[in-house]
Order: C-alpha cells, then structure tokens, then sequence
C-alpha cells in the first residue's frame, strides 16, 4: 500500500466509545465506536478509493473489540475491504503495565496509587488487578490499589479503602484512554495523574500501528484472520474446570514449549 492513507481509530469502553480520545488525537484520525459506525466510516460514499487503516483503540484489556472490529471489517464490499487493513491493538497489557509503571514513577513515593479503567467482562478487570501487582511489585509505592469507573469497587470506594489503610494523598492513574471521575474525601488530597498518555507520545504509537499495518497489507496480509482469533482466549472458554485434560490447538505448525499449571500449583513444560 503506497500513498495517502486514512486512520480510523475504532473505540470501545476503554476510550468511552470515543469519546476520551477528542483532543488526544489528530483531528485527521476518525473516530468511531465499532459496528455500525465503523462500516460506514470505512464504507464511505466518496471515499471508496482510499486506503485506509482501522486501529483498535485497547490497551490490552479488550481484546473483544480487536475480535469486533474484524468481523465488521470482513462484511465490507469486497472493493472495500481489497484497501483496508486491520492494524495490531494499540497496546497490549505489557504496554499498558510499561506505560503506568512510567505514571507511578512521578507521584512521591508517600501518596496511594488508584489505578482506575471504566469496568469491563470479569477477565478484564482481572487483568487490571495483575497489572496492578506489577506495578507495585516493580516501583517504589507501598499502597496500590483498583477501582472501576462503573464498577466495583468504584473510584470513591477505592479512595475510601486507601484512606482506612492511612493515605492521606491518592493518585488516580488511568489505565485507560478514558480518565476517571475525581471523588472527594475528607481529610485525603485526592488528584488525577492525567491520560495515561500525552497526545504527543499517544500519536507516535499510533502512527507505528498504522506503518506496520500498511507494511503487512503491501504483503497481501490484511490483518483480518488474525484479528477475527484475538479473543479466542478470552473468558471462560479458555479456562478449564477443575482437574480436567487442558487441550487446545493453537493454530500454527511450528514447535515451542508451553508451560500449563495443574492443580496444588504444579507446573510442567510441554511442546505442542
């Protein structure tokens, strides 16, 4: 793919369908929550001639919308879809753990971080709570704490916990492209730390998504296969019940070993 190509930055709870990423973004990106809105934006009448390049706007922690954003892609004319191409997630939960690991550096070691995202399926909030344990594990903040923006515990409650455990200054990071709400507290200096990324830093990951989307699709490679598979490890199909054989293929001939763990904790290496 050569030339001039448009950016479509597709959006779900993580960048309020959108909404978050006004004044982020490029005023040349178009943004979208996914479906609909999406097909008509790639489909456009009198843009049909342009390439253009579709971006799932997570951090890792939806990997639904990648999955999404595929299967509205793949209903596109076939005219359509011959120029578009799926570019890889914006982050994935090693980016987003980097990227707050970077935020946390900045607040005195003396204040509570929150780490706050709009809630999402329990998977994903799950995965907040490990990122979390690799922040502190990894920083220099005794207190490091979750809330949810629509979840539970909410920003006021995890304000609330961080004060009963002695904080009298909480720093909420967003681990989202959406920042949280600001509760109050008596007796607590409570701040937000800002997006989780300046424009600045957020346009050039972005623009890196987008060239190595295009490199692929000058390839013959759309990216679409790929993104239709993104959640297949996502939820309770991929956990199984207690005690049972866990057997799964993965989609691709080549050998390397994977580590499956077995009930009391045991772990053991195999090549599939």
């Amino acid at each position: 793919m050569s030339g001039h190509c448009r950016v479509i930055a597709v959006c779900g709870h993580e960048a309020a369908y959108g909404d978050a990423l006004h004044g982020l973004v490029d005023p040349g990106v178009t943004v979208v929550p996914n479906g609909r809105e999406l097909f008509r934006a790639v489909a456009a009448p009198g843009r049909r001639d342009e390439e253009c390049c579709v971006v799932p706007m997570t951090l890792g922690r939806d990997p639904e919308l990648v999955a999404d954003a595929a299967r509205t892609l793949r209903a596109l004319p076939a005219a359509v879809r011959a120029r578009t191409v799926l570019a890889e997630p914006f982050g994935t939960s090693r980016h987003l753990t980097g990227w707050l690991r970077a935020a946390a550096g900045r607040p005195p070691d003396t204040a509570a971080l929150l780490i706050t995202a709009p809630s999402g399926d329990p998977f994903e909030d799950a995965e907040l709570y490990r990122v979390a344990g690799l922040v502190r594990r990894h920083g220099s903040h005794d207190l490091v704490e979750v809330a949810f923006a629509g979840g539970d515990p909410d920003p006021a409650e995890g304000v609330r916990r961080c004060a009963l455990l002695g904080a009298r200054q909480v720093v909420l990071l967003p681990a989202a492209f959406a920042r949280p709400p600001v509760p109050d507290a008596p007796g607590v200096h409570v701040e937000c730390a800002g997006p989780l990324l300046a424009p600045a830093a957020l346009a050039r990951v972005l623009a890196e998504r987008v060239t190595d989307a295009r490199r692929r699709g000058g390839r013959g490679d759309d990216g679409i296969a790929a993104g239709l598979t993104a959640a297949a490890d996502h939820g309770h199909s991929h956990t199984p019940p207690p005690g049972a054989a866990h057997h799964h293929g993965h989609g691709h001939p080549h050998p390397h070993p994977h580590l499956h763990v077995h009930g009391a904790g045991q772990v053991t290496r195999s090549t599939a």
